[in-house]
């Protein structure tokens, strides 16, 4: 497992080239892949490469609206992503970008993109990490202070799962494999730009815990890979 402070590449660019990698170990394969938060942020390119993107995402108008303006998604599903329609081991990506910290059920809702994932598939997560000083600050500020809203970021709802912590278990539990890990600092970059309140706020945070919650990041960007073998869970 890759555990550095910032990945090589921006995130985006980092999943873009993973995808493609994987793409050109099945060259005679169309890839699917599932965006999973579609109403949310950019897919992921795979240039010229044949593939197949179904994007999923809660429901709600303002994410409803993102999804229509998107010209990348052959299809889409917007609800409750415990019963929205995911065909098992039908996708070779699950890309999931800020969306396990803004959902409910959030374990059970990973369940199902690994149940739809195939053998040997990737599962590209990014979120903020609820076990951080950042994460404390946006799961406790008022909602008209919000540190989701200042960031541009969707509100969280920060489920166990939810973090760096909580994500390692559940690969460990599930027999899945990271390949990768970082960790950055976008959202406390774009709270506090210019002022540097932000950080400070977090750094206070962090000493009131007595470094029970980290402030040197407030994202968790993993690679994480779905055994070939479906027998390889680890117990």
């Amino acid at each position: 497992m890759t555990d550095l402070r910032t990945p090589p590449v921006s995130d985006g660019d980092l999943f873009s080239q993973r995808a493609r990698q994987y793409a050109q170990e099945k060259p005679l394969q169309r890839i699917h892949i599932l965006e999973a938060g579609c109403g949310w942020g950019t897919g992921l390119d795979l240039g010229d490469r044949e593939h197949h993107v179904t994007g999923v995402d809660i429901d709600s108008p303002d994410l409803r609206a993102a999804t229509s303006a998107r010209s990348d998604l052959d299809a889409w599903h917007l609800g409750d992503l415990r019963t929205v329609p995911l065909p098992p081991r039908a996708f070779d990506i699950v890309h999931a970008s800020f969306l396990i910290e803004r959902v409910p059920h959030a374990e059970l809702v990973l369940d199902r993109f690994v149940a739809a994932l195939k053998p040997g598939g990737l599962l590209l997560v990014r979120l903020r990490d609820r076990n951080t000083a950042f994460g404390f600050l946006d799961r406790t500020v008022p909602n008209w202070l919000h540190v989701a809203g200042r960031t541009g970021l969707p509100p969280a709802i920060y489920d166990r799962v939810a973090s760096r912590s909580g994500m390692q278990w559940y690969c460990v539990m599930r027999g899945l494999v990271i390949a990768e890990e970082y960790t950055s600092r976008q959202a406390i970059k774009a709270l506090g730009a210019g002022t540097g309140l932000a950080e400070l706020l977090c750094r206070l945070v962090s000493v009131l815990g007595r470094g029970r919650l980290p402030a040197d990041h407030s994202e968790v960007t993993l690679v994480i890979r779905k055994p070939e073998n479906r027998f390889a869970r680890v117990i």
